[in-house]
C-alpha cells in the first residue's frame, strides 16, 4: 500500500520558491531546503526531483503568479499607453521599495546567476522575456493604431528596449540604495514613448 504524502506539495514548493528567491540557487543547499521545508530529503526527491528540478518548478510557479496579471493589464481594451507606463512605473517602484528590492526578481536573478551556464534555466528566462516582450509589443502596436504612439516609432524595438530597461531596473534597484537612479531611468524611457 502506497504511503500518502504527509505534507502539502504546493506549500512546500512555495516555501522552496521563497528560499531560492531570498538566497539564490547556488547559496541554497539541499540541507537548507530540508530544514526550510520541514520535510525529508527523500520526500523532496520523490516529489520534486533534485535541487535543480525543484528550482525550475519554483521558477515556473513564480512566473504563473506574476506574469499573467501583467499580460492581462497590457492587453485590456482602451488606451494602451497608460498600461505600458503603469507597468514601467510599477517595476521602478518595486525596484526601489525597501521591502522588495533586496530580493529582486527571481527571473532576473536566475538570468544573472544561472543564465551563463544553465541551458534549462536560460530557456525558462527566455520564455518569460518572450512573453513580456510580446505583451509590450502588442500594447505598443495597439497604442500606435489608436494614435497614442507616433507612426514613426517601431513598436518591436520599443518593446525590446522596455524589456531590457525593466530587467535593468531590477538589477540596479537590488544593488543601489539611490532610488532616483531607477526612477530617472524609467521616466526617461517613458519619454521616448511620447
Amino acid at each position: 500500500m502506497a504511503r500518502t504524502k504527509e505534507f502539502d506539495p504546493e506549500a512546500a514548493l512555495q516555501a522552496a520558491l521563497e528560499l531560492f528567491w531570498r538566497r539564490g540557487y547556488e547559496a541554497t543547499s539541499m540541507s537548507d531546503l530540508v530544514e526550510h521545508l520541514g520535510i525529508g530529503r527523500a520526500s523532496i526527491y520523490a516529489t520534486f526531483g533534485n535541487k535543480h528540478e525543484l528550482y525550475l518548478k519554483a521558477l515556473e510557479r513564480y512566473d504563473r503568479a506574476g506574469l499573467p496579471p501583467m499580460v492581462r493589464e497590457l492587453s485590456q481594451p482602451g488606451p494602451a499607453l497608460p498600461a505600458v507606463r503603469a507597468v514601467v512605473r510599477r517595476y521602478a517602484a518595486e525596484a526601489t521599495d525597501e521591502r522588495l528590492r533586496l530580493h529582486g526578481c527571481l527571473v532576473t536573478n536566475t538570468a544573472a546567476e544561472l543564465g551563463p551556464h544553465d541551458p534549462a534555466a536560460t530557456r525558462h528566462v527566455e520564455r518569460n522575456w518572450d512573453q513580456l516582450e510580446t505583451a509590450l509589443h502588442s500594447a505598443l502596436i495597439r497604442a500606435q493604431a489608436q494614435g497614442e504612439l507616433p507612426a514613426g516609432r517601431d513598436p518591436l524595438t520599443l518593446a525590446r528596449m522596455l524589456l531590457v530597461l525593466l530587467q535593468g531596473l531590477r538589477v540596479v534597484g537590488k544593488a543601489s540604495a539611490d532610488p532616483a537612479r531607477v526612477r530617472d531611468a524609467a521616466e526617461q524611457a517613458l519619454a521616448l514613448l511620447e
